[in-house]
């Protein structure tokens, strides 16, 4: 069987519909026996010999001029998976939105004739950019430069914990230049909330308490401590610049969502945060990671995989916290999917 491509579309004759679409849920019947397919479902086809060729071209002719190398790389091994997926395009069977995704992908045993999806796959190579603003109910199907696949499962996230704050009132704090301590009545501040770290080390169960100048700017907001909460936004400002701003909103809001955040420097992000917190005495491992980004940020794929990573060989959730400069946030999560 030879197809025709003609408008970016490759046109089936004969019985394609019953040996490709009802079957093995390939294309886009068009009305009796005939059947559209997109030229990646073509292509797999003709991997498997299924069909001839594509006006007189095989395999290698028909993925060098319609450039869907990539795309045959993920469809082919989902496909292997035991998937039946189908290309989102507008009017193709089983898309009812084709934004933002290359694939539908049908859960096994169904395909898009049941009107259930599993995946919408998006499908990227290893040096493009992805902009953060098309991440979210999308998987990514990263394509290296062996050929080699990554799956990112990308989705909304709500941060939620259990933390009770119980803050004191009017403490003394000295502002320095990119800390604040506390001298006196700390132990309110560590052991119920885990604001700050002791001066004489994490060990330590006396002496003063140092307080990042997120957690500085928290607790003056707040009225605990008796600084002016504008004196320590200003010394953050000089410390990181405008960034200072975004990260304490995230800050606050993950205070607000009853969690407990910390720096996350050691596993290279903002914040490593508690979900489950009663009392430092009591502390368990910090539940996620967050990393702070504009919502006009791109991601480097590269970069991309070793924050989720990093987080997975941890055992913490990767979140971003997508948040513009009037403090509005998103959350994204993102994790290594095994489809």
């Amino acid at each position: 069987m030879q197809g025709r491509l003609e408008d970016g579309v490759v046109h089936l004759p004969g019985d394609a519909r019953q040996r490709f679409h009802d079957s093995r849920g390939y294309g886009r019947p068009t009305g009796g026996d005939d059947l559209e397919v997109a030229p990646v479902e073509a292509a797999h086809l003709l991997s498997r010999d299924d069909i001839d060729g594509v006006d007189g071209m095989g395999l290698r002719e028909l993925l060098a001029r319609t450039g869907t190398t990539l795309d045959f790389v993920v469809y082919k091994d989902l496909r292997d998976r035991g998937f039946y997926l189908s290309p989102a395009r507008e009017g193709w069977p089983g898309v009812a939105d084709a934004t933002g995704a290359d694939f539908l992908v049908y859960p096994r045993g169904k395909g898009p004739w049941d009107g259930e999806v599993e995946h919408r796959v998006c499908v990227v190579g290893e040096r493009e950019s992805i902009p953060v603003s098309s991440l979210g109910d999308v998987v990514l199907a990263i394509v290296d430069e062996d050929g080699d696949l990554t799956y990112f499962n990308t989705e909304g996230y709500s941060p939620e914990g259990t933390a009770a704050e119980d803050l004191p009132a009017d403490l003394d704090a000295e502002l320095l230049s990119d800390r604040a301590l506390v001298w006196d009545g700390v132990d309110r501040l560590y052991q119920r909330g885990f604001f700050g770290q002791r001066l004489y080390g994490r060990n330590a169960d006396s002496g003063p308490l140092q307080l990042s100048l997120l957690e500085a700017a928290y607790l003056a907001r707040a009225d605990a401590l008796a600084i002016d909460e504008a004196d320590v936004v200003s010394r953050g400002r000089d410390v990181e610049g405008d960034r200072f701003d975004r990260r304490l909103a995230v800050y606050a809001a993950l205070r607000g969502a009853k969690t407990v955040p910390k720096s996350g420097f050691k596993f290279g992000s903002d914040f490593r945060v508690y979900t489950e917190f009663e009392s430092v005495s009591d502390l368990s491992h910090s539940e996620f990671l967050v990393r702070v980004v504009a919502p006009d940020h791109t991601f480097v794929p590269r970069d991309l995989s070793l924050d989720v990573r990093l987080a997975g060989g941890v055992r913490k959730r990767m979140v971003f916290a997508l948040t513009d400069d009037n403090g509005e946030i998103d959350w994204l999560s993102v994790s290594r999917l095994t489809p």
